[in-house]
C-alpha cells in the first residue's frame, strides 16, 4: 500500500480476538479474517517493493545544498571550508556552521560536488579540494584541479571541478569540502541570470550527500 507521497505504509497490528478457553467458531473465524487482511497487506507491501521500480517508494536520507556567493582564500597555506548558503532538499541531512553537511543515519554515502572556479592571473593554477570528517581530514579523499591561464586582461579563465566520493558515517557525523589554490588569484565563483538569450544562475558550489547503504562497515 502507498499514500500519495510514494512512500509503503507499514500494515497496522491486527487486531486479534482474546483466545477462549474452549474453541468458539466465531472467535477462530475473527482470528483467520484479522489474520488474512494482515498478511495480504504485507504481500502487497512486498510485492510492490520487489516490482520493477520498486525502489522509488523507498524513503532515503539525501541532501542537497548550493552557494550563491563567491568565495575567495587569503593565502596558499591555509585550508578553507566551502560553504554554502542554500538548502535544496533535505530529508536527514542538514547543514550547519555554513560547511558542515550532518547526518541523521549512519551509514554509506555517496558525496558529490561541483565547483565553478576561476583564475585571474597569466598563468595556470592548482587547486586542491578534499574532504573532511568530523574536522579530521579523509585520508586520499585530495583532488587536485588544473584553472588554466586568464585569457587576456579582464576575462579570467574557468572550471568547473567536479568529483565523488563513498564515505562511512555514523549517526551525527558531518563531512565538509576543503580547498587551497596554489595561488589567491583563483577564486570559486557564481554567476547571476543572465541575458540574450535568458540563462539561469551559476552556483558557485553544488553538493549533494545520498544515502547508499546502512551497511557502514570499513573495508578490511
Amino acid at each position: 500500500m502507498t499514500n500519495l507521497y510514494q512512500q509503503l505504509q507499514t500494515p497496522a497490528t491486527p487486531d486479534l480476538p482474546n483466545p477462549q478457553d474452549s474453541y468458539d467458531r466465531l472467535t477462530v473465524s475473527q482470528t483467520n479474517a484479522a489474520l488474512r487482511t494482515f498478511f495480504a497487506k504485507l504481500t502487497n507491501t512486498t510485492q510492490t517493493l520487489l516490482a520493477p521500480r520498486g525502489t522509488k517508494y523507498l524513503n532515503a536520507p539525501y541532501g542537497a545544498f548550493q552557494d550563491s556567493t563567491d568565495q575567495v582564500a587569503a593565502n596558499t597555506t591555509t585550508a578553507y571550508p566551502i560553504t554554502f548558503d542554500t538548502t535544496d532538499y533535505t530529508n536527514g541531512v542538514t547543514l550547519s556552521n555554513s560547511s558542515r553537511l550532518n547526518v541523521a543515519q549512519a551509514g554509506i554515502y555517496d558525496i558529490q560536488f561541483s565547483i565553478q572556479f576561476k583564475n585571474t592571473t597569466n598563468d595556470g593554477q592548482d587547486v586542491d579540494v578534499w574532504f573532511k570528517k568530523n574536522g579530521t581530514n579523509i585520508s586520499n579523499s585530495n583532488s587536485r584541479f588544473h584553472v588554466p591561464a586568464r585569457k587576456s586582461t579582464g576575462d579570467p579563465s574557468h572550471l568547473i571541478g567536479a568529483l565523488n566520493l563513498f564515505v562511512s558515517l555514523a549517526t551525527n557525523d558531518y563531512v565538509e569540502l576543503m580547498w587551497r589554490p596554489t595561488d589567491v588569484g583563483v577564486s570559486i565563483e557564481h554567476f547571476a541570470t543572465s541575458s540574450s538569450p535568458t540563462r539561469p544562475a551559476v552556483p558557485s558550489v553544488i553538493a549533494t550527500l545520498s544515502f547508499i547503504s546502512n551497511l557502514s562497515v570499513e573495508p578490511s
